[in-house]
């Protein structure tokens, strides 16, 4: 499944109303380390179709940001149920996200 781009519009239906885990990305084109998580992301998923995957560009979404309490990217939240279970900020190795999801 590839990577969906979560907006304030599409936010509730995508991420609040969704069945499967849901893996966010935090992320901004400007920040480097950002640009060094997004290929894990992305891998992420393509490999693991029963979750699903979003990013969300802080810069675009800044109440997004502001409504978790983004204050450094990358961040990742998982979201089950409609609420958020985990954050972490930084450059995750892989299996460090998935442990994430479980």
């Amino acid at each position: 499944m590839s990577v969906i781009k979560i907006t304030a519009a599409n936010f509730a239906e995508e991420v609040l109303q969704s069945e499967k885990t849901v893996l966010i990305d935090f992320w901004a084109s400007w920040c480097g380390p950002c640009r060094m998580l997004s290929p894990v992301v992305d891998e992420i998923a393509e490999e693991h179709s029963e979750i699903k995957v979003g990013k969300i560009n802080v810069d675009d979404e800044s109440e997004l940001a502001q409504k978790f309490g983004i204050m450094s990217i990358p961040t990742l939240a998982v979201f089950k149920d409609g609420k958020c279970v985990d954050m972490q900020v930084g450059v995750r190795p892989k299996q460090s996200i998935l442990d994430m999801l479980r």
